[in-house]
């Protein structure tokens, strides 16, 4: 049996706050718009959900559409519906916000979008619609989590120093942190895998790389297991 409804309804969209890091600063994945509305202007990847379509693989297809990104993390953040948000017509977009390794993960625009390119979070510039918003929404809700679940290291590669993972945390929190006491606590969780191998093609001494064992955070998680940083 088919329905129909009589009264007028708002369209929905999705939209996705992209955070990288590289060696200098946290950065978020903006696209160039090529359409009408904010037709030239920097805007976050996103777009329509189709009839029938899933939120969640509607905004993952807008990122491959868009940005050529697959495969990386990716989480529900909030719902945005204020009816002038959207100059067309009443637009409710659902957020998100994914991680990805920036080295690993470079964009290319595609689709209604002229250009792709990675942004410093201190140097951004005006974003279309209500995205500035989004945005900063999807900063605090990173900044949030990062202190209770493992989720920096979907921002690192496989294999990485204590040192870079002190510099994910800073740069996100921004504040500085007590070198001696975070190797003390991140060692004391149990969940780096110390590897065999260091540093390469460095001026200073090789630093010994460490990966993220997910399967043994997994197990401790069983068990009750409460991280915090």
């Amino acid at each position: 049996m088919s329905y129909t409804y009589e009264y007028a309804r708002p369209a929905l969209t999705t939209d996705c706050v992209v955070f990288g890091l590289d060696d200098e600063d946290l950065k978020v994945l903006l696209i160039q718009r090529d359409i009408p509305p904010y037709e030239a202007r920097w805007a976050l990847p996103g777009g329509f959900v189709r009839v029938g379509e899933d939120i969640d693989e509607s905004a993952r297809r807008e990122l491959r559409e868009e940005t050529s990104l697959k495969n990386v993390f990716l989480e529900q953040l909030y719902s945005f519906g204020h009816p002038r948000r959207d100059p067309r017509e009443h637009v409710v977009t659902i957020a998100y916000y994914a991680l990805v390794n920036l080295l690993e993960h470079q964009p290319r625009a595609d689709t209604d979008a002229r250009k792709a390119a990675w942004f410093p979070l201190d140097d951004l510039p005006t974003l279309a619609f209500d995205h500035g918003k989004i945005l900063e929404t999807a900063r605090e809700r990173l900044r949030g989590k990062l202190r209770y679940e493992p989720i920096g290291f979907e921002l690192l590669p496989e294999k990485f120093t204590l040192t870079e993972l002190q510099k994910l945390y800073e740069r996100i929190l921004d504040e500085e942190i007590d070198k001696r006491n975070f190797r003390k606590k991140v060692k004391k969780l149990g969940i780096l895998e110390e590897t065999e191998e260091v540093q390469s093609d460095v001026a200073h001494r090789a630093a010994r790389l460490y990966r993220f064992d997910q399967k043994q955070y997994k197990a401790l998680l069983k068990k009750g297991f409460n991280f915090e940083l």
